[in-house]
């Protein structure tokens, strides 16, 4: 295997053990509905980066993050009793704002095209 097939996989594991755990019992923890959208850890395996996208205002984004900083340890231990790995990667977690900027685009998309489109029908008058 790899070197890039097997960070895959331990990235892909990582990110299915976070997920269930989030789901299961810690779910009442987070203000915000949570998706971990990555997760990318170091080459040697001692960090693991988990993107996170939480729906939610800025007061649920922020409670949900401090929610996950105190289930950390936690979550650390789930992976450590799924995955077998010779090192427990430390968690940490990032805002994923793709999902946010990925609208945006798309509203501004929309806003430009109906701007072209009533610049059309002026002329068509």
């Amino acid at each position: 295997m790899s070197q890039g097939e097997r960070m895959r996989r331990v990235n892909e594991g990582v990110r299915e053990v976070v997920s269930s755990a989030l789901a299961g019992g810690a779910r009442d923890k987070l203000a915000g509905f949570v998706t971990i959208t990555e997760v990318s850890t170091s080459p040697d395996l001692h960090h693991a980066t988990v993107y996170v996208s939480v729906f939610g205002s800025e007061k649920e984004t922020a409670a949900t993050f401090e929610a996950l900083e105190e289930l950390r340890i936690g979550l650390q231990s789930e992976i450590a009793d799924h995955l077998r790995m010779k090192f427990t990667p430390v968690l940490e977690f990032e805002n994923d704002d793709s999902v946010d900027r990925a609208v945006r685009v798309n509203e501004l998309i929309k806003e430009e095209a109906e701007r072209f489109n009533g610049a059309v029908d002026e002329r068509s008058s």
